[in-house]
């Protein structure tokens, strides 16, 4: 798999790098003014092109579909269909994303799942398919993206002994 193949799973499931790119700057427009769309989208495309990343959205994705096929054992097929509150394996699926760049992904991402901000919301709320993995996925994807431009900010305080 590579990011180009990530890129492609996400858009046939309607989202693009720079719906997530938007939820990145949201995050750290506040804490980095200088920040320019291109550097979100850039960073989002550095956390795509980790395998563990691929991998994961790979495995969530595929999870879904086969969801939308009814192709699942139950109970796990209707688990999925309702979005089942206490099925906590695409969030533990989202949060190992999310370490990708430190303990400031884990923050992001439980403000994202909580606020369901951009295309996580859009994904949310569809009813024309099943995305129950791919949403806290996309949550994951930008928590960690946003993590990579906080660690790399020029402006951040500099600390020595």
């Amino acid at each position: 798999m590579s990011a180009e193949m990530a890129e492609q799973m996400l858009r046939r499931r309607g989202v693009t790098v720079s719906s997530i790119a938007d939820i990145v700057f949201t995050l750290q427009q506040r804490y980095h003014p200088a920040l320019t769309m291109a550097q979100c989208e850039e960073s989002v495309r550095a956390v795509l092109g980790k395998r563990e990343v691929q991998y994961t959205l790979y495995t969530g994705i595929a999870l879904d579909e086969l969801a939308e096929k009814k192709l699942l054992p139950e109970p796990l097929q209707s688990i999925m269909e309702q979005d089942e509150p206490l099925y906590g394996v695409d969030e533990t699926m989202a949060l190992g994303v999310t370490s990708i760049y430190g303990m400031i992904g884990l923050t992001s991402f439980g403000y994202l799942d909580k606020e369901k901000i951009g295309i996580i919301e859009i994904l949310n709320s569809r009813k024309d398919g099943i995305h129950v993995f791919l949403d806290d996925l996309i949550a994951g994807i930008a928590a960690a993206a946003s993590s990579r431009i906080a660690h790399r900010n020029p402006d951040a305080v500099k600390y020595t002994d």
